[in-house]
């Protein structure tokens, strides 16, 4: 990874596909001025040297589901074996290892309100400490997603799909169980693979693809690895805030540069934000001039980010 070097081509593409992460490669090729082999071919060389992947969405609260945020902490000798257990369960969204391999922090999506499915964790003989709570609201105007601006004003207009019309919940189908978790490994996966994958009509597919996205209940996500931007930390951030200061600091957090994901949630640590900075130096600078100048914010705790096991962020 480190040998890997981006050019404006790349960069061009990556912002497209933040823009509509299934937008044809004619369509692209047509806005970036360059041919549609030459799109394709970009997009198969980043994704298969794991650079960039889109994957699908869901939105658990258009749906109805709940998110918990659990934390493990773990002796090191078995991160790797249970985070990998954790990554190929279908509830959970991501899993990340923090603190060089002491913790595991993963994000499970569970229908309706149930709790955390936590099961046997506890009893674990190398999980030293559970801790589950639930996220209440995630707030972001925006995702980090390598922080290229590489369009112009007219390419972006071009390219960017009409507004959601979220109107309320979204009832899942038989066929969106079926699709979602497709979607989820490739956002891109074409209509006629998507038919094949659910076994359900094309046109069906091509649909209901179109019904999600436009309620809002499905979004494309482009996955990069920050450091290819030159951002080489990643850190978990727990604050907890003053409630009736909540509301603002989560939305000043959740527009910074800094930030790739805000979301509140129950337990004494009632924030969450993940924070993705050039190096260490500069995560000191933002969490002490910037997070512990905020009104409200009474305590924080955190932790870098090792290593990602599964990665689709949580809804925003």
């Amino acid at each position: 990874m480190d040998s890997v070097t981006l050019d404006d081509l790349d960069l061009r593409l990556l912002h497209a596909l933040q823009l509509d992460g299934r937008a044809a490669f004619s369509r692209i090729a047509d806005v970036l001025g360059v041919a549609d082999r030459t799109v394709a071919r970009r997009f198969n060389r980043l994704r298969g040297r794991g650079i960039a992947r889109v994957a699908g969405v869901t939105d658990s609260h258009r749906v109805g589901h709940a998110e918990w945020l659990v934390r493990l902490r773990v002796l090191p000798s078995g991160t790797a074996a249970l985070a990998r257990a954790l990554a190929g369960r279908p509830d959970t969204a991501w899993v990340t290892v923090a603190s060089s391999g002491t913790e595991i922090v993963c994000l499970f999506r569970v229908a309706g309100d149930g709790p955390a499915p936590l099961g046997t964790l506890g009893r674990l003989p190398h999980v030293t400490h559970v801790d589950a709570q639930r996220l209440l609201r995630p707030v972001m105007e925006r995702r980090w997603s390598g922080r290229t601006s590489a369009l112009t004003e007219d390419q972006i207009a071009a390219l960017r799909p009409p507004a959601t019309t979220a109107t309320g919940p979204v009832r899942l189908t038989d066929l969106d169980r079926r699709l979602l978790p497709v979607l989820a490994e490739d956002g891109r996966a074409g209509y006629p693979a998507l038919a094949r994958r659910t076994d359900w009509s094309e046109s069906a597919v091509r649909r209901r693809v179109d019904e999600l996205r436009g309620s809002g209940a499905l979004r494309l996500d482009v996955e990069v690895e920050p450091a290819l931007f030159g951002f080489a930390v990643q850190c978990l951030v727990w604050l907890t805030v003053r409630p009736a200061r909540l509301t603002a600091v989560t939305r000043a957090l959740a527009a910074d540069a800094e930030a790739a994901f805000a979301g509140t949630t129950t337990g004494h640590q009632n924030l969450m934000v993940i924070v993705i900075c050039r190096d260490a130096a500069a995560l000191h600078t933002y969490l002490t001039d910037r997070v512990g100048s905020l009104d409200g914010v009474d305590r924080m705790e955190t932790a870098l980010v090792a290593s990602y096991t599964k990665r689709v962020a949580p809804a925003a």
